[in-house]
């Protein structure tokens, strides 16, 4: 059975920074692409970034492109996202996820699994 368990979320000024991770369990970690998805209080689950198994790929929404940083560590079967100039408006809970197999894509429908979620808010 896949888990994925997020942490490192938290509370944080605006222009602030913080790394979240997520430890996966169960597959093999290094043949999947892996992604965070948020959700913001009483709005839709949005993509935020994705990474593809070996590393080498990377896709990231608009609106944290420049701030955020994905990467993954397939010795540890970890992946991280690294936010800096965090904003108020990216406060919303953080899921990690595992891509459908052989799927590189934005949508909700594109992943299996899914972590439980790490708050993170920001103040202004």
């Amino acid at each position: 059975q896949v888990q994925l368990v997020e942490s490192g979320g938290g509370l944080v000024q605006a222009g602030g920074s913080l790394r979240l991770s997520c430890a996966a369990s169960g597959g093999t970690f290094r043949a999947y692409h892996m992604g965070w998805v948020r959700q913001a209080p009483g709005k839709e689950r949005e993509f935020v970034a994705l990474i593809s198994g070996s590393g080498r790929s990377t896709d990231y929404a608009d609106s944290v492109k420049g701030r955020f940083t994905i990467s993954r560590d397939n010795a540890k079967n970890t992946v991280y996202l690294q936010m800096n100039s965090l904003k108020p408006e990216d406060t919303a809970v953080y899921y990690c996820t595992r891509s459908r197999p052989g799927g590189w894509g934005r949508g909700i429908a594109d992943y299996d699994y899914w972590g439980q979620g790490t708050q993170v808010t920001v103040s202004s």
